[in-house]
């Protein structure tokens, strides 16, 4: 009877602070003129309204609270809007109001602190790395000069369907595009292939899986409050862990290229050389990093995808990279492949 008296206590608690905070959100939300917003629960605010698919739960949330409505996850507030005048409103009359992409502390972690060229905050750097991007590293004459490399791979791509359909075997067309860009990606960036059966590659591929799976998991520590010093999930650790690898990986091939330029040995500059031309660049008013150069590799090899169907390349994002901040799609173009010469 004691034990019953004591939950009922607790369960006549939490509705008085229900109806408090939710009186209290109210009251504040009619000072200030913000959207409407569904019931909330403490703590977890508006999670439960988005499980099983959160576009369909927010489009059953417009036609009850109207285009533009607020909700809480856990503790982060967000604004959702639900028709083409009102997301034009966000992304071009108050663009500059919204601008930096959403980060979680997996992605500010794997980024060496959002020192990437997607995720890094809306200011100087990023204007910066945007230029570097646009003048040096997918300008013109940088993709030409990289024209035998999407040749090569397009003519082992070629070969491989034709061996494969000389002994009738079945091929997933899909899954070998998207491998043959991966290596495309790769090779530009740092002359490496992702797909070759060596550790270095092998560990590289397994590694952007890693990322892709750990930044799209939902963490609790980024939405509520309470476990915001927790890791209860084990997300800690294994942030720590992937970067390590990484760190250990890129700073290896950092080293091979270092130690290639001191030689002055001739061959194809790909991107990563680039970024160390850059870098050693005393004339550049932001001075790169090692960290720099990392989080850049590592955001362009997580957004190329690899193997499986936890990231894949959109082959029509086409030029991604490079368009206005507010595009929320990157890629890297494997794009101006004409004229290829096939040598099958």
């Amino acid at each position: 009877m004691a034990d019953f008296q004591g939950y009922f206590f607790l369960f006549v608690l939490w509705i008085i602070s229900t109806i408090l905070i939710r009186k209290f959100f109210n009251s504040n939300s009619a000072k200030r003129n913000i959207p409407p917003s569904p019931f909330a629960l403490p703590i977890i605010g508006h999670l439960h309204l988005l499980a099983p698919i959160p576009h369909q739960a927010f489009h059953k949330l417009s036609l009850r609270y109207g285009p533009v409505f607020r909700i809480l996850l856990g503790s982060v507030p967000c604004v959702v809007t639900c028709s083409p005048e009102m997301a034009k409103e966000f992304l071009k009359t108050y663009e500059n109001a919204y601008l930096d992409r959403p980060q979680n502390s997996a992605v500010v972690y794997l980024t060496y602190g959002s020192k990437d060229f997607s995720f890094a905050p809306y200011g100087s750097y990023w204007k910066f790395m945007k230029k570097i991007v646009m003048s040096k590293l997918l300008n013109g004459t940088t993709l030409d000069l990289l024209l035998p490399v999407r040749h090569d791979e397009i003519n082992r791509f070629i070969k491989s369907l034709s061996q494969k359909a000389k002994v009738g075997k079945a091929v997933e067309l899909e899954g070998e595009l998207v491998r043959m860009s991966n290596n495309v990606i790769s090779r530009m960036l740092m002359s490496e292939r992702c797909s070759e059966d060596d550790n270095e590659a092998g560990e590289m591929r397994k590694l952007v899986t890693e990322i892709a799976e750990i930044t799209g998991k939902f963490n609790l520590s980024d939405y509520i409050w309470i476990f915001k010093n927790l890791d209860i999930q084990g997300f800690g650790k294994r942030l720590k862990d992937i970067r390590r690898r990484f760190d250990s990986l890129i700073e290896g091939i950092m080293k091979e290229h270092e130690e290639a330029r001191k030689q002055k040995s001739g061959g194809l500059k790909d991107l990563l050389n680039i970024l160390l031309d850059v870098s050693e660049d005393e004339t550049m008013e932001i001075k790169l990093t090692r960290e720099n150069i990392k989080a850049f590799i590592l955001c362009f090899e997580w957004k190329a995808g690899k193997d499986g169907n936890l990231t894949t390349v959109d082959m029509e994002e086409g030029v991604g990279i490079t368009l206005p901040r507010a595009n929320p799609l990157v890629c890297i173009p494997v794009a101006r492949l004409d004229p290829i010469p096939l040598s099958i």
